[in-house]
C-alpha cells in the first residue's frame, strides 16, 4: 500500500491540513477555522481525512504555524517546522531560483531573504493589524464586498487614492473620508492596496535587500490588487503559488523529506 504524508499547519486564525503522495504531488487540502481551538480543530480535520480515505497509511507528519509545538504532541510529529523554514522551503520547491519571500497571513505578514535555496534573513511583523488579512476582512465587510472580490475592484481603479496606511485606525478613518469626497469606491481599494504595500515595504522589509524572482505566500496572496500594489512598488513580476493559502503546501514538501530521512 503507498504511504502519504501529512501536514499541519495551526495557525491563530486558520488550522490546514495537507495530504501529499509519497512523490509529493498535494492529494488534498482542509482549511478550518482555529477560532481558539486548535485540539478541537485538528481532531475535526483529522476525522474528515479519515471517513474521506478510508484505511490510508499515514507515513509521517509534520507541523507548522504558531501552534506546531501543540500539534507535533498530539499527532507525534516526525518533524516540527516554523513557519520561516516552511516558508522558505515552499518556495525553493516551486521556484529554485528563488531569492525574496514576501508573505502577509491573517495575523501577521513576514519576509525571507533567501540565497543559494538557503533562508539567511528574515523579519516579521505581529503588532500592527494594517498589514495584515484580517484588516482587508474588515473593510471588505464594511463596505459590503465579498473578500474574494476586493482584489479585482482594485484592478478596475485608473486613478487610486492615496490612503493612509500606517495604521489600521487612520486607513479605516483615511477610507472613510475618501468616500465622503465623492471618490468612486475602486479608486479606494487600489488606493488601500498599495498603502498596505508601502506599510508592509517601509516596515516588514525594511533595510531588506529584495531580489527576483520573488514569491507571494499567505492568504493574501489571493488578493490580485495587493499582488499589483507590489509589481508596481518593486518594479517586476511577483510570484503566485497554486497553494499559497492551502497549509503551506510546499512545507509539507519538506516535512515529507524529513520523515523519509528520519526513518531511514
Amino acid at each position: 500500500m503507498d504511504k502519504y504524508f501529512l501536514g499541519v499547519d495551526v495557525g491563530s486564525v486558520s488550522t490546514d491540513l495537507a495530504l501529499l503522495d509519497q512523490f509529493g504531488t498535494l492529494v488534498d487540502k482542509i482549511y478550518l477555522r482555529t477560532k481558539g481551538q486548535p485540539v478541537q480543530v485538528i481532531k475535526e480535520g483529522l476525522n474528515r481525512i479519515a471517513e474521506k480515505y478510508s484505511g490510508l497509511e499515514i507515513g509521517g507528519v509534520g507541523t507548522t504555524g504558531s501552534g506546531r509545538n501543540l500539534a507535533g504532541v498530539i499527532l507525534g510529529a516526525d518533524v516540527i517546522k516554523n513557519e520561516i523554514t516552511a516558508h522558505a522551503v515552499a518556495a525553493a520547491h516551486l521556484i529554485p531560483e528563488v531569492r525574496t519571500v514576501l508573505e502577509i497571513g491573517g495575523q501577521d505578514s513576514k519576509i525571507i531573504i533567501i540565497r543559494d535555496g538557503v533562508a539567511v534573513d528574515f523579519a516579521m511583523n505581529t503588532v500592527c493589524a494594517a498589514g495584515t488579512g484580517s484588516f482587508l476582512d474588515q473593510q471588505a465587510a464594511r463596505l459590503e464586498i465579498p473578500i474574494e472580490d476586493f482584489g479585482e475592484y482594485a484592478l478596475k481603479a485608473e486613478s487610486p487614492v492615496r490612503i493612509a496606511g500606517r495604521c489600521s485606525v487612520f486607513a479605516e478613518s483615511d477610507m472613510i473620508h475618501k468616500q465622503q469626497l465623492g471618490h468612486e469606491i475602486q479608486e479606494i481599494i487600489a488606493g488601500l492596496c498599495e498603502a498596505m504595500v508601502r506599510n508592509y515595504l517601509n516596515n516588514v522589509a525594511k533595510g531588506k535587500d529584495i531580489e527576483p524572482p520573488v514569491v507571494f505566500q499567505g492568504g493574501v496572496a489571493a488578493n490580485v490588487g495587493i499582488k499589483k500594489a507590489f509589481e508596481k512598488e518593486l518594479g517586476y513580476e511577483i510570484h503566485v503559488p497554486e497553494h499559497h493559502n492551502g497549509g503551506h503546501w510546499g512545507c509539507h514538501v519538506s516535512q515529507r523529506r524529513g520523515c523519509q530521512e528520519k526513518r531511514a
